[in-house]
């Protein structure tokens, strides 16, 4: 079966930190660019962070660069997100999908809730 796995999302205060993983199982994730994605309550989904299938090449949103860094470890077949600096405006459920683009991504995870709350 083919399925992605988010896990590490959670309540954290502004100013926190959280990791994100994503795992694959049934493929192999080191042959598609994966990205991760958030929807906010009443929001549109849109697109975080991506990461190309061999690490090389990563890019982020405006609203995220210097504060979050996707990562690869190929051979967990597994992709990271760690947050920093955490504020409000991140909280959102976040998706990881094999694709840079919600458009054009096959696979989807079932998502993690992340909180940023005082």
């Amino acid at each position: 079966q083919l399925q992605l796995v988010e896990s590490g999302g959670g309540l954290v205060q502004p100013g926190g930190s959280l990791r994100l993983s994503c795992a694959a199982s049934g493929f192999n994730l080191d042959s598609y660019a994966t990205g991760w994605f958030r929807q906010a309550p009443g929001k549109d989904r849109e697109g975080v962070s991506c990461i190309s299938s061999s690490g090389g090449v990563t890019n982020y949103a405006d609203s995220v660069k210097g504060r979050f860094t996707i990562s690869r470890d190929n051979a967990k077949n597994t992709v990271y997100l760690q947050m920093n600096s955490l504020k409000p405006e991140d909280t959102a459920i976040y998706y990881c999908a094999t694709g840079c683009r919600i458009s054009s991504a096959n696979y989807w995870g079932q998502g993690t809730q992340v909180t940023v709350s005082s």
